[in-house]
């Protein structure tokens, strides 16, 4: 029964936000793979969170921006939030 209901908050996370995201190319993969690295081990920080989190912070970047996921939200603390609340975290 909790896979089951594991499996459902998954899909539910996941499905919204691919419906509408854009393709990720490799770059943006290299970003969010490692903004995944550096929220790990925060507070509240599941998988499905993080990764969220992390997908949604890399579409708000410029595609031409050249500071990490980490290093952006510091400066950008209205995107932070934004993505807080969207991925479910805090």
């Amino acid at each position: 029964m909790k896979t089951l209901v594991a499996a459902v908050v998954a899909a539910a996370v996941f499905l919204p936000a691919s419906s509408f995201a854009q393709k990720m190319n490799a770059d943006d993969m290299k970003w969010v793979n490692q903004c995944i690295d550096d929220n790990k081990n925060e507070k509240g920080a599941t998988p499905a969170i993080v990764r969220a989190y992390c997908v949604c912070m890399n579409e708000k970047m410029d595609d031409n921006e050249t500071r990490s996921i980490t290093q952006w939200e510091k400066a950008n603390p209205a995107a932070r939030r934004a993505c807080d609340r969207q991925a479910g975290w805090r």
